[in-house]
């Protein structure tokens, strides 16, 4: 699940200065620092303790899956300003001020349309088809109690009564989303107020990830060479 968080990034010269809300995905991460404990645990292991080739063979794999891992699970995150959308996909970074794009789309993945037509994928916001099923159950429940109380049933009448203070909370909390489309109706919200402010007017940027693509490369480089000489 994806969740937002309203502390500014560290600055950096393509992102926004003004205070950023901040999504991420916590089980992208959670199952980011488990992959890595483990290509730590084995990858060290085979270093210290390994023969002949062995611990270079490590040493270049570790190469290779390390950034690919932190680039697919730690790294995707979305920031979001009055201005523009910032969005650090797992090896680009995309720059989008407000009145550039188009439209924000959501079905079996979440992703962001500029004028060009040009789609890019928010991956720290990833769509929960179990998340939108659990949503719709509860929107049915909250349908029920609701004409339950209507008609003078009181909702649901076990334990206590309990039914009724649910109905009273999803009437003030409006229709149960799924956490990630609760997400983009946020971003859409932000677009709609802010695509014609003037400041949000500007070019769209896209960076590739560099820094993790060299690591990367390097490792898949001296794997293969130390496979290829045997």
């Amino acid at each position: 699940m994806t969740t937002p968080d309203h502390q500014s990034p560290t600055p950096d010269a393509s992102r926004p200065e003004a205070k950023d809300r901040i999504y991420r995905s916590p089980a992208g991460m959670a199952g980011g620092v488990l992959l890595l404990g483990l290509v730590a645990w084995l990858g060290i292991d085979a270093i210290v303790s390994g023969e002949g080739r062995t611990p270079w063979l490590a040493l270049a794999a570790m190469l290779l899956v390390v950034p690919l891992f932190v680039a697919f699970t730690l790294r995707p995150a979305v920031y979001a300003n009055a201005d523009r959308l910032h969005v650090r996909n797992p090896l680009r970074v995309i720059t989008l001020p407000w009145g550039q794009v188009s439209a924000l789309r959501s079905s079996y993945s979440n992703e962001i349309v500029d004028k060009d037509g040009r789609k890019f994928q928010l991956w720290a916001v990833p769509v929960s088809l179990r998340g939108r099923k659990k949503a719709a159950q509860r929107q049915a429940r909250d349908a029920a109690d609701a004409s339950g109380k209507r008609r003078g049933g009181g909702g649901r009448t076990g334990f206590g009564g309990f039914g009724s203070l649910g109905g009273v909370a999803s009437e003030a909390s409006g229709p149960a989303r799924a956490e990630a489309d609760r997400v983009m109706d946020e971003l859409r919200e932000l677009f709609e107020a802010r695509r014609e402010a003037e400041s949000a007017q500007g070019e769209v940027t896209v960076r590739w990830a560099y820094e993790l693509l060299a690591p990367a490369v390097a490792g898949a480089v001296l794997l293969g060479v130390l496979l290829g000489v045997g």
